[in-house]
């Protein structure tokens, strides 16, 4: 079965909101304490979001750290998001990954999300 949004999620999983999104710890972390946070209107990706979505986008990442900072001890963070197919976007509902990184999680973080394109990330 696909998702198709987030609707299907049930509000006992949602771990905290603000105004224009809900949290959750992500199904398929790739890191533990993985949360991302969703929008409650149904909108494709950031470029659909509007102008107050995008202004309560930031405290909602902040309150996703703060979840994770409360039961982890994450060395940093990466903050993404897949606005479309060729982007690698698979369910078509905004949603940002807050993943919490460890020293020692891989051989070589240097470049980040530049890894996103094979054999792009090494600068």
């Amino acid at each position: 079965m696909s998702i198709l949004n987030f609707y299907e999620i049930p509000i006992e999983k949602h771990i905290g909101s603000t105004t224009h999104f809900f949290l959750i710890y992500d199904g398929f972390a790739v890191s533990p304490g993985h949360i991302l946070v969703i929008s409650k209107e149904l909108r494709r990706d950031y470029f659909e979001l509007t102008l107050e979505e995008k202004l309560d986008l930031e405290p909602a990442i902040s309150l996703a750290r703060q979840l994770i900072e409360k039961s982890h001890r994450p060395d940093g963070f990466n903050i993404g998001m897949n606005c479309g197919e060729a982007a690698g976007q698979t369910v078509f509902h905004f949603h940002c990954h807050v993943i919490p990184r460890y020293l020692g999680d891989m051989k070589d973080p240097r470049g980040g999300v530049r890894h996103c394109v094979a054999g792009k990330g090494a600068y």
